[in-house]
């Protein structure tokens, strides 16, 4: 898989899961493609292996206030209580995920990531997965929400945890691979 002339960022905050954004990094950089972090943090953020426990440190490499959708092929939401909870609350990251939904080009988000999707108005009518516990606020919002690995739905492509990061991370390398329509 060459994805060699594709640019992903990755909006995050302090608290996102150290593996929910590892792993599709990871994947997604041995394929070839750029991958950029962007924060409304500017420097450095802390990670987190779960809730409660302290991962890596990683550097922010565009600040929020700076990232237009159009310099990218496709956004991911790493999950995180913390960080979901935060982003879904920063004003810039909701219209930064809102302008990446008008541009028709993949989002894909994680375990809490989909929280913002509420946020946005951008859950209603759709069909998708997160944790589990984001099943009652996501319906309230307008969604369908499945107890399944990886949903897809047109441009949105979600799943519930890291157990499932596996299929996420073929999803979105499948998604950045498909010519845009």
């Amino acid at each position: 898989m060459a994805l060699n002339d594709k640019k992903v960022a990755f909006l995050l905050t302090k608290g996102v899961e150290q593996v929910e954004l590892t792993s599709p990094r990871e994947a997604l950089d041995e394929a070839g493609a750029t991958t950029v972090l962007i924060s409304p943090e500017e420097g450095s953020l802390q990670a987190m292996q779960g809730d409660w426990e302290h991962g890596d440190v990683f550097d922010v490499d565009v600040p929020l206030a700076e990232a237009r959708a159009d310099d990218y092929d496709m956004l991911v939401l790493p999950g995180g209580t913390l960080n979901a909870d935060s982003l879904r609350l920063e004003q810039r990251a909701v219209e930064f995920v809102k302008e990446f939904f008008a541009t028709g080009k993949p989002v894909a988000a994680i375990c809490h990531a989909p929280w913002i999707l509420a946020n946005a108005g951008l859950a209603d009518g759709r069909t998708l997965t997160a944790y589990a516990s984001l099943e009652t606020d996501l319906r309230n919002a307008g969604a369908e929400w499945r107890d399944e690995e990886v949903v897809v739905d047109g441009q949105l492509i979600t799943s519930r945890n890291p157990g499932d990061l596996d299929a996420f991370n073929a999803a979105i390398a499948q998604a950045l691979e498909t010519p845009e329509p």
